[in-house]
């Protein structure tokens, strides 16, 4: 399941807010499960056969279960009534939320163009990020630099990509924002700007701003170059967080080729106290799928 599969599947969820949040503390509602190492993050659409369609009680699911975290690729397309929901359960649980898509139009040249053509848009993009960020306290937002532009030099697309980076990441910087970019790989996202770790390393590097950094999806970057755990250390200092999905087929660890549990213990001997988001599908489906997915996490989670 690619990302804009992701997002329509967030969009069209429309889960329902329930007329009563749960006023109970993190502490007082407990878990049931043992808390997993790692804050790994399912999708708010995650466990609707186990959990059913009302989002916060699969939020309330998802805690119990032992997760530390959710995301949702389509926060921004919600309501301030839904986003402000999701932020209380989320506190009152003691959950965190991950990076939130911001700006992923694959099929538009938009960072890589000179800042006087497109300032202006950028800016109105930051500006409904930091709203969002206010209502739901989010800290992530992703902004996939969009496609190249076969007309103009790399070296002075990669230029404009730093100063339009720069621009947005001093308005987030303000608002206690950080913009997380993601390399996506070129087999299932052709023509994008964006694909290799030491290359989105090298842009944050550049920008040197605490507002800038990058989530590195295990999955894209599997494809793209391998040499997860390599990667991973040499870009250390600008990796905000962190999508998983196993390749091939972008199903739950365990059902390709990636070893997710040397991967999650590598990051656990490093101190990793950040969000790792589920983004990616089941291998079975209904409740069965959504049981196998736990135990596929509990099974890397031994380390």
């Amino acid at each position: 399941m690619d990302r804009r599969s992701f997002i329509a599947a967030s969009a069209a969820a429309g889960a329902t807010i329930g007329p009563f949040i749960n006023s109970l503390s993190a502490q007082e509602a407990g878990s049931s499960k043992k808390p997993f190492k790692l804050k790994y993050a399912p999708s708010l659409d995650s466990f609707r056969n186990l959990a059913g369609g009302d989002m916060l009680d699969r939020i309330r699911f998802m805690h119990d279960e032992g997760f530390g975290a959710i995301f949702d690729n389509g926060l921004m397309g919600k309501s301030e009534t839904e986003q402000k929901a999701i932020a209380s359960t989320l506190d009152q649980l003691g959950m965190e939320l991950g990076p939130f898509v911001g700006y992923a139009n694959f099929g538009e040249k938009s960072f890589v163009l000179p800042g006087s053509e497109v300032k202006d848009k950028l800016i109105k993009e930051v500006n409904k990020w930091i709203e969002t960020h206010k209502r739901t306290g989010a800290k992530w937002v992703i902004a996939v630099p969009g496609r190249y532009d076969e007309r103009l030099e790399w070296e002075y697309q990669t230029a404009n990509v730093i100063d339009n980076f720069k621009y947005c990441a001093e308005a987030c910087e303000k608002a206690g924002l950080v913009i997380t970019m993601e390399p996506l790989n070129r087999h299932d996202h052709p023509g994008l700007f964006l694909t290799k770790m030491p290359q989105a390393y090298q842009i944050c590097k550049a920008v040197n701003s605490p507002s800038c950094k990058i989530v590195d999806d295990l999955y894209h970057q599997q494809i793209t170059e391998g040499n997860l755990i390599p990667n991973i250390d040499q870009a250390w200092s600008e990796i905000a967080a962190f999508h998983l999905g196993d390749n091939p087929g972008r199903k739950e660890p365990g059902t390709g080729e990636i070893n997710y549990k040397n991967i999650f213990k590598h990051l656990s001997q490093k101190g990793y106290k950040g969000v790792l988001c589920m983004e990616h599908g089941n291998s079975v489906g209904g409740k069965e799928g959504e049981r196998k997915l736990i135990e596929a996490y509990r099974e890397c989670d031994s380390f």
